[in-house]
């Protein structure tokens, strides 16, 4: 018999699997697809003409990034519903962590708009040189880079925690959440030195910073979404059936 607690349960693992797909395609498709084409390495100038000249692809990727934010809380509240069971303290620390991260994402977010503020040509602008606005714009947007890796320490505790609830609660297979808290583990790693030394990048490609957790993330978004939670695992929380007396007396 399926319990109101056991489809509590269920639903929070379908949330949690569609959040983390959707989550990831949308932060794919501002970053690589609007900001990494807008934004010109080393050429404010060019920067400023490219997002003047698209400003409502910019603004698509702003809100696209404000809809991750809200999509990353959706993401935390269903984790937390699912493995609170578990460990309830590390899954309060796992959602307090990701909501770090949600914070530094929302700062980013922010610093997009301060820019094209400075971009707009507002009266109130013109008392300072489209150059100086230019390089101030584009100091905005670089400050998102270390604004990014500040948040992948809480990202990559986050998701070396859930990992590690993963493995307990059995979830997903043992290889996948062993995987998840190693490739985390390795992020959040690789994030400190990274803030520690930028020169750290030089001896670790900062794509290998967080592929593998991003993988991980991917590999628990389906199985979660698509195959729902292990049979065996579907009543995990439901309470123990009622003995009767009968039952216990014939019983010894």
């Amino acid at each position: 018999m399926i319990t109101s607690v056991d489809e509590s349960l269920r639903r929070a693992a379908r949330v949690a699997g569609f959040a983390y797909l959707a989550t990831f395609v949308i932060v794919v498709a501002a970053n690589f697809g609007v900001h990494e084409r807008l934004i010109v390495p080393g050429d404010a100038a060019a920067t400023a003409r490219l997002i003047l000249a698209n400003e409502t692809l910019f603004r698509v990727a702003v809100v696209s990034d404000v809809v991750y934010c809200a999509g990353v809380v959706v993401l935390l509240g269903a984790l937390y519903v699912l493995l609170e069971h578990v460990d309830r303290l590390l899954a309060i620390l796992a959602a307090v962590w990701r909501f770090l991260f949600v914070m530094m994402w929302a700062l980013m977010t922010i610093r997009c708009l301060e820019a094209l503020r400075l971009l707009s040509g507002a009266r109130y602008l013109r008392a300072f040189e489209p150059e100086r606005l230019q390089s101030l714009a584009r100091l905005y947007l670089s400050s998102r880079g270390d604004l990014y890796y500040g948040g992948l320490l809480y990202f990559a505790l986050a998701a070396t925690t859930v990992g590690y609830l993963l493995l307990k609660s059995g979830y997903v297979p043992r290889s996948l959440a062993w995987f998840g808290v190693i490739g985390s583990a390795w992020c959040a790693v690789c994030a400190l030195a990274y803030l520690i030394s930028p020169d750290f990048a030089k001896v670790v490609n900062l794509w290998w910073f967080d592929t593998p957790m991003a993988l991980f993330e991917l590999a628990v978004g389906a199985l979660l979404l698509f195959r729902g939670l292990p049979l065996e695992h579907a009543s995990v929380r439901s309470e123990p059936p009622v003995v009767s007396g009968l039952a216990i007396a014939e019983r010894s």
